[in-house]
């Protein structure tokens, strides 16, 4: 059998093989889980930035480019130096965690390419400290108002992150540590410490006070209550009790000698008795 026909054929056939080999990458390309992708068509409209690409196999014409970009969780940590309302300067270290909005990447790659970390979040990060905390003293920020400065910080810098044209979700917004210059952070901590002392010893004068005025209370209350029972007392009634108590008596099986009005009272006496 003569397979000299074919010989073209597989000639031409492995020639295209190899053309497709080497051109393979700018042929074929592969989204990553994680990972969104964007495209650039230089000859149909430039930046696809409505259609994202999700994971998976895909291909492109060998003319067109394409942009991955990771989209898992990011984490920045950053130490800054602050000033506090009265221009004291505050060391700050916090941890942000976020990620780029997934179905904005081709905005956020038009405006700050795939360097949006540095571009955009160190910096707007850095600024909402700064600015929340220049709201406040650094008394307030290492004590009595902390909270409500770490809310401030992580509300304003989600809002920023979060705006039409930054397009990234924060995740949370963790200060790990506010450090003030030794001398600022003893002062403070010794007028804390005085503060608790003073509300110590007034909470010790309010305990004695209530102790005190509940002691008045059941004293009015004793002596009212003899006045009640004192004024009751009436010699006639005593001697309608001293009967009825000589009556009872009278009954007992126990010997007994009872003289009836010998009494200065006029009450019944009883005498011997076992």
């Amino acid at each position: 059998m003569n397979n000299r026909k074919y010989l073209p054929l597989l000639v031409t056939g492995a020639a295209v093989l190899i053309i497709i080999l080497s051109v393979s990458n700018s042929i074929f390309f592969t989204v990553q889980a994680g990972e969104r992708a964007v495209m650039f068509r230089k000859f149909s409209g430039g930046l696809d930035k409505k259609n994202i690409i999700g994971p998976g196999f895909n291909f492109k014409a060998p003319w067109n480019d394409v942009y991955i970009y990771d989209v898992t969780e990011n984490q920045i940590e950053e130490t800054m130096d602050v000033l506090d309302k009265n221009g004291l300067n505050i060391n700050v270290d916090i941890t942000l965690r976020f990620h780029p909005m997934y179905d904005s990447i081709g905005e956020i790659y038009e405006t700050f390419q795939r360097d949006y970390v540095t571009r955009l979040v160190i910096p707007e990060v850095r600024s909402t400290v700064r600015q929340a905390m220049g709201r406040y003293t650094a008394e307030e920020i290492f004590a009595s108002k902390r909270s409500e400065v770490e809310t401030s910080i992580k509300t304003e810098t989600e809002e920023i992150l979060g705006a039409p044209g930054n397009n990234v979700v924060m995740r949370a917004l963790l200060i790990r540590s506010i450090k003030l210059p030794d001398q600022i952070r003893v002062a403070i901590e010794n007028k804390l410490k005085q503060e608790q002392e003073a509300l110590a010893y007034q909470f010790r004068l309010d305990k004695e006070k209530s102790e005190a005025e509940r002691k008045r209370i059941a004293a009015e209350g004793e002596a009212a209550a003899n006045k009640i029972i004192n004024s009751s007392l009436t010699k006639e009634l005593l001697k309608m009790r001293g009967i009825e108590a000589t009556t009872e008596l009278s009954k007992s099986p126990n010997a007994k000698t009872i003289v009836i009005g010998s009494g200065s009272d006029g009450l019944p006496l009883i005498l011997g008795g076992n």
